[in-house]
């Protein structure tokens, strides 16, 4: 799934919204998502992509902004371990 996609499950789940109201450029004071809601969505996209949001967020106007910020965030994120492998413990110091 694409981050829009992801970032659409949310919008359609939490929000109760209809999928055909929601485009790229769809303005999400549009979409009902006022200052409370903004943060509620932020908690939402931390939980699904798994990302910490500093808490100074931007003001994510629309939807597009949103998918570009949560892209964005997970872009710096450090690359996950392969599945099934611990990382490796820090180098020994012998003193």
């Amino acid at each position: 799934m694409t981050t829009l996609e992801r970032l659409m499950a949310i919008l359609v789940t939490h929000y109760k919204l209809d999928p055909t109201r929601i485009a790229r450029d769809t303005p999400l004071e549009h979409l009902g998502i006022d200052s409370l809601g903004m943060v509620e969505l932020l908690f939402f996209i931390e939980d699904e992509f798994n990302l910490q949001l500093p808490s100074d967020a931007p003001l994510l106007p629309t939807v597009a902004d949103a998918v570009r910020y949560i892209d964005a965030l997970q872009a710096q994120q450090p690359a996950p371990s392969p599945a099934g492998t611990a990382a490796a413990p820090p180098p020994s110091r012998s003193t």
